[in-house]
């Protein structure tokens, strides 16, 4: 079997271009995702801030006034007790629930909108 020399010194691999392509993109998703990730822990505290109220709470300025303590303390900056749609059901419980928009800026003109929905039923 004859070998054929021009196919003996040819490598096989990511060139510099593609590797730096390659970096581009993963640097991109980083930082995208870094700047998410505290939103969507934010997020989290709402979610447990609006449990925490609707539980606790007697009266729709209580859960308020309850959900505006806990904000204090779990760096809530999104939402406040006023933004609480909060609705009495058919067994004297309140449900309360919240809907936000957060947007982030990218680079530029470009921005990521996030929609957060959160809501707690009464137990």
């Amino acid at each position: 079997m004859q070998r054929h020399p021009e196919s003996q010194g040819r490598q096989r691999g990511l060139s510099l271009v593609g590797f730096l392509f390659v970096m581009a993109i993963v640097a991109v998703l980083a930082v995208i995702g870094l700047k998410v990730v505290p939103t969507v822990t934010e997020f989290m505290a709402v979610k447990k801030a609006i449990n925490q109220a609707a539980a606790t709470g007697n009266t729709a300025a209580e859960i308020q006034t309850s959900f505006d303590r806990q904000r204090e303390t779990t760096y809530i900056d999104s939402v406040t007790g006023k933004d609480l749609d909060i609705k009495k059901n058919a067994d004297g419980k309140y449900d309360v629930s919240v809907a936000y928009q957060k947007k982030i800026p990218l680079f530029g003109p470009a921005s990521l909108v996030l929609d957060y929905e959160a809501s707690s039923t009464a137990k």
